[in-house]
């Protein structure tokens, strides 16, 4: 095995041992254009244990970077936070390899990696709360139950003040800096808002319980290494602030018109809403899906106050760009949206109420009637295009100064 890369030492008996992707581009749906890294650690304690693995093709990196610091059969422990195969995925391989003293995984962390593996691994869990001797210092359990898996949990290291976060906190993002303070900051807060977008939107109630649950037990925290990304060692109140932030979805001024168009008459609509929206003093994000990733939608709709989606019709249904994004959003589940919904046929016209049906399935309120039109809109659609805009946008400026 070549021992080309090298462990990065991030405190003072902690070092980081995994992997940088540069070439992963998606992420089950999720676009990432910067790639990822896949982040394992190690901790030098008198029981040496590994926090986490790697993807599978990507284990010959981590085992060289383990061996920069010690051989790997000295590792004692290993602690899977997150069974999620970009973190479990060389796991049975490590452990028949390293052949540790015990491996250890939350209550259904345990039963994830059976159901993924299907070995005979021994893997031990362990509870909510509970800590395990490292001989010369201690690690803590928390559950973090879907943040973003039923199986997730946190470890925290009182003896650095560092805290194990699995997927929370992370981006993906490739990069030979191993300090988010090392990033510029216009890259990491976009790198970190379209991960919160993409991936743990859907749990933003558990987030907040999750920061309260954190704030509680008075751990001091100085490190926050999460799974994918970056390491936090400065600052950590900015990205606690954001967490609470994104998950409070709170409404702003800002709409999000996201569309898709045959021969640019649902374009034309679009543009008139939108022209509407600013002309009210709304901050206004215009996406056509003929060009746009379903990805950089959920990251703008993230703080966002409105909603607004149209589309052509085709075969008596919505184009399949516009579904896409629409199926995406609705896993997602952005929450106190308000929108509308808008489109151009040329004999049937069922894509504006499909449209409707779908916010209505995301619990976003119609707050404007729909426009529709067949083929090019006129001066009179048009008009009832920027009517939506100003419905929207005075209808979005109330909901905001009621909750002041």
């Amino acid at each position: 095995m070549s021992n080309i890369y090298s462990a990065i030492k991030i405190s003072d008996h902690v070092y980081w041992v995994g992997a940088i992707d540069w070439t992963i581009r998606d992420f089950h749906g999720y676009t990432t254009p910067r790639g990822s890294t896949y982040n394992a650690y190690l901790i030098m304690a008198d029981k040496i244990t590994l926090i986490d693995t790697v993807k599978a093709p990507f284990k010959d990196e981590m085992l060289s970077r383990i061996s920069s610091v010690v051989d790997p059969s000295k590792i004692k422990y290993i602690i899977s936070n997150h069974s999620e195969m970009d973190h479990s995925g060389c796991l049975p391989e490590v452990i028949d390899m390293i052949k540790p003293e015990k491996v250890f995984a939350s209550a259904i962390g345990v039963k994830t990696l059976k159901e993924l593996f299907h070995n005979e691994h021994e893997i031990i869990p362990v509870a909510d709360g509970e800590r395990l001797s490292l001989g010369n210092m201690e690690l803590t359990f928390m559950e973090t139950r879907m943040i973003h898996w039923p199986d997730s949990m946190f470890s925290y290291l009182a003896k650095d003040e560092l805290l194990f976060s699995q997927d929370a906190f992370g981006m993906h993002l490739a990069s030979l800096e191993r300090f988010t303070d090392e990033i510029p900051q216009a890259t990491l807060e976009y790198e970190a808002a379209t991960y919160y977008a993409n991936i743990v939107l859907p749990y933003s109630a558990v987030v907040l319980k999750a920061l309260d649950k954190v704030s509680a037990t008075g751990w001091k925290i100085n490190i926050i290494a999460p799974d994918h990304g970056t390491v936090w060692r400065k600052d950590l109140g900015k990205i606690l602030e954001l967490y609470s932030k994104w998950a409070g979805q709170k409404p702003t001024v800002k709409a999000v018109v996201v569309y898709a168009t045959m021969w640019h008459s649902t374009e034309k609509m679009a543009g008139a809403i939108s022209e509407a929206l600013a002309g009210e003093g709304i901050k206004v994000r215009l996406l056509s899906m003929n060009e746009t990733h379903r990805s950089e939608v959920v990251y703008e709709v993230l703080n966002a106050g409105a909603l607004i989606v149209g589309s052509s019709t085709l075969n008596n249904n919505i184009l399949p760009q516009m579904a896409d994004v629409m199926t995406y959003l609705k896993g997602l589940k952005p929450a106190n949206l308000i929108g509308a919904a808008f489109g151009s046929y040329g004999w049937s016209g069922e894509s504006v109420r499909h449209l409707e049906e779908m916010l209505k399935e995301m619990k976003v309120e119609i707050a404007a009637p729909s426009v529709s039109t067949k083929h090019v809109p006129d001066t009179a659609v048009l008009a009832k295009c920027q009517e939506l805009g100003k419905t929207i946008a005075a209808s979005l400026l109330k909901r905001i100064n009621d909750t002041r």
